[in-house]
């Protein structure tokens, strides 16, 4: 799929991962729909790019009834809908068993919300409207991308909620990327390893070139840039389709 001229929501696209992913939509002629809770980042982007490029939506990514508005809010301004990022996502640390009490049930469903279901809410209402998108030359209707974690494979200790969000997005991609192919959407998803997120950004520099160091190559934190060019990379490749593609420079975490 060409990128100019489509039009892209991402969702946590108001920074890290998903900032970056609006950036080289933009860059390459698109036009993006952000879909966050940061008001203030989403104005800024807005007021950056333009508003004939760019929209934000305030949303949360669990509510139905948010993320339809959002959804309509982004066709009747755009007139359609191309792509689809989700970034939005939270994480947690907490022990199955902890010092005095077992993992707080309520956190460990708030994560799977928000990572697992909020992605999926957003990708099932996405891909009812791409389903009325004219093909191109490859019957091609419109792209998914979704975004994992190395954790999904290799969780470390405390990731419990974490891993079991991010492994669920890993498991529905085949089932996703099948159910839609007869409308010619393509359904693909990211694990990003070690990023320089906001996530990290608050943490002292010695453990952050440390958590780097640990990465076989090249030894540092991955960039968002550098997750935006791959998901522009799968976009623009019609044979990439129900794949998790890790983006983790060979690290495998260890337990702890």
């Amino acid at each position: 799929m060409n990128i100019k001229d489509s039009v892209a929501v991402v969702t946590g696209g108001a920074s890290g991962l998903g900032e970056a992913t609006v950036a080289t939509i933009i860059e390459n002629g698109g036009r993006a729909a952000i879909f966050d809770l940061q008001e203030d980042r989403g104005a800024a982007l807005v007021e950056k790019y333009g508003s004939e490029r760019v929209l934000f939506v305030k949303t949360n990514v669990t509510s139905e009834e948010e993320v339809s508005s959002a959804i309509n809010q982004t066709v009747e301004k755009f007139g359609a809908i191309h792509v689809t990022v989700n970034c939005a996502g939270i994480g947690t640390a907490e022990k199955t068993v902890g010092k005095d009490k077992p993992h707080d049930l309520g956190s460990f469903t708030r994560v799977i919300q928000i990572n697992l279901i909020g992605t999926f809410n957003v990708l099932r209402l996405a891909a009812e409207k791409m389903t009325l998108n004219d093909p191109n030359e490859e019957g091609e209707r419109g792209v998914i991308i979704n975004t994992a974690s190395v954790a999904a494979f290799d969780g470390q200790m405390g990731q419990a909620a974490y891993s079991a969000s991010k492994g669920g997005i890993v498991g529905m991609t085949l089932p996703i990327a099948r159910d839609l192919s007869r409308h010619g959407i393509r359904v693909l998803t990211i694990a990003p390893g070690l990023m320089d997120t906001p996530l990290l950004a608050g943490a002292p520099e010695k453990v952050r070139q440390a958590l780097g160091a640990m990465v076989p190559f090249p030894p540092r934190l991955g960039y968002s840039s550098e997750y935006a060019h791959l998901a522009k990379a799968i976009i623009e490749n019609p044979m990439l389709n129900g794949e998790t593609i890790r983006l983790d420079g060979a690290i495998r975490m260890q337990p702890k």
